[in-house]
């Protein structure tokens, strides 16, 4: 099985392709190989893709259940060191894109361009109290509440009222990064988002692209939070990403 000993974490982790590395950073609630199902074929014929299951995550494994998005970021940076990953290409969906921002901040040597999907850059706590268990199980959201048991049984160790508190504690505090802390990111970044991304849009891409130093933006028209997934626009987001990509080579 696809397992590494990261810190304190059994890391989960497919690793499909050949070129430079890109590592995929998936969204709350989701794990790696769901999150981008509509982008493995497209990139695993370019690049080196791995597909990482994070802290509180999917098939991940640790005895603490503590995560948080900066402690997912170091881990991502230990998952590097042990792979011998000296520079890697990264892409991050919601949570996962918050990741990457602070991957970029902390460790800029490490990160030859940042892909972010459905982020503002900054926290948007809205609609966070809604997937506490308490208001799961009163709105009557059993399937969800089992999609989460069944998903992430290895990580949670069957406590699903403790990952979805701390799904909800991270929604409502991550990413807490600074204006200046962003404009240290460096790297070539790729912004998308949706049009109809409550989370992010054009108005608050086009903001977080004017605080980095060499950021572009795709707003995908029609699209929500998911416009890399099936039923929204993948074909477009992955060609996008993939020329980018091919752009800025990791020198």
């Amino acid at each position: 099985m696809p397992y590494i000993q990261v810190h304190d974490l059994e890391m989960f982790y497919e690793q499909m392709g050949t070129g430079e590395p890109v590592i995929f950073l998936h969204s709350h609630y989701s794990r790696s190989m769901l999150a981008f199902s509509s982008q493995i074929l497209d990139f695993q014929s370019h690049y080196s893709c791995y597909f990482l299951d994070l802290r509180g995550h999917g098939r991940t494994r640790c005895r603490d259940l503590d995560w948080s998005t900066p402690r997912i970021a170091e881990d991502v940076a230990g998952f590097m060191d042990r792979m011998n990953i000296e520079r890697a290409h990264l892409i991050g969906y919601s949570m996962g894109a918050g990741v990457g921002l602070y991957l970029a901040v902390n460790h800029p040597g490490r990160i030859a361009t940042l892909t972010t999907i459905g982020t503002s850059g900054f926290c948007e706590p809205a609609g966070a109290g809604e997937y506490e268990p308490e208001q799961l199980l009163a709105n009557q959201q059993q399937a969800f509440i089992n999609q989460m048991i069944e998903r992430h049984q290895e990580a949670h160790q069957g406590n699903w009222q403790y990952y979805l508190r701390q799904t909800v504690q991270d929604w409502i505090r991550y990413p807490d990064l600074t204006e200046e802390q962003l404009g240290s990111i460096t790297c070539p970044a790729l912004l998308i988002s949706g049009e109809h991304d409550p989370f992010a849009g054009e108005d608050r891409t086009v903001k977080l692209a004017s605080l980095l130093t060499d950021a572009r933006t795709l707003i995908v028209q029609g699209a929500g939070h998911r416009p890399h997934m099936l039923r929204e626009q993948p074909i477009l987001v992955n060609d996008t990403i993939l020329e980018f990509l091919a752009q800025n080579p990791i020198h």
